[in-house]
């Protein structure tokens, strides 16, 4: 274990990129109990309304993203600094990805059901922090032996081949399969052979003429949203709690 992290983590420079994944999480959590408390009323805690105005989390999350991306950039990739400054900026993003909604929709949506999509981009931001930390990749690793070497590129070469499926994917209006797909075999490709959702980029440009087509994506985006939507708020409403009625 020692031995896969140094090669893996450390040597790399992908320590910091640990540390912003861990505090992102960590201040999303601790961030969603404490609104989920302010909410019912239960607890010391409360909004912040200096002079009457509603501060929002996702203004100190600003503040410190900007603080975490200039301490990063002064101080490298190594060292105490790069740690400070990953902690800083995984703060910092848990705070305004939480928040992403009222962003989105310049409204005050967090407890609304678009308000759901905060919790849907931050799970999307982890899967992805997570894969690519759990990924073998050859950049900043010494001393690789030709089989070692070879299998790194391997992966590096299939992440490019998936990558380019993913972006397909994406303009077919298939975020989460672009997201995982770009990593893991197959999932990039099933989502860009498959039919578009009716409202993608890909839809506007390649079905305008093919009434067949638009139809058929109307019917299966249906089908679909139906069968796992349900499901996927309720695991949304799980994490983020569920929005007022």
């Amino acid at each position: 274990m020692g031995h896969w992290w140094y090669r893996n983590i450390v040597e790399p420079g992908k320590l910091p990129l640990l540390l912003a994944l861990a505090s992102f999480v960590l201040t999303f959590l601790v961030t969603r109990a404490i609104t989920r408390l302010i909410r019912a009323g239960k607890g010391p805690f409360g909004n912040l309304t200096p002079g009457g105005v509603h501060v929002h989390h996702v203004v100190p999350g600003v503040i410190l993203m900007v603080l975490g991306g200039f301490i990063a950039l002064a101080g490298g990739r190594r060292g105490f600094g790069s740690g400070v400054a990953a902690v800083l900026f995984g703060i910092g993003v848990g705070l305004v990805l939480d928040e992403f909604a009222l962003i989105l929709h310049l409204d005050d949506v967090y407890w609304s059901e678009e308000g759901t999509k905060s919790v849907e981009i931050v799970i999307l931001t982890v899967a992805l922090v997570a894969l690519i930390l759990a990924g073998f990749l050859p950049f900043g690793v010494n001393e690789i032996g030709p089989e070692e070497s070879t299998d790194r590129f391997t992966v590096v070469r299939t992440v490019a081949v998936n990558f380019l499926f993913a972006l397909v994917a994406l303009t077919k209006g298939k975020g989460r399969i672009a997201v995982i797909g770009v990593f893991v075999p197959f999932v990039a490709l099933f989502g860009a052979v498959r039919l578009a959702r009716p409202n993608s980029p890909w839809a506007r440009r390649f079905y305008r003429h093919r009434p067949k087509a638009r139809a058929r994506a109307r019917v299966r985006a249906y089908r679909h949203d139906r069968r796992w939507s349900a499901l996927r708020r309720k695991a949304e409403h799980i994490i983020g709690g569920a929005p007022s009625r």
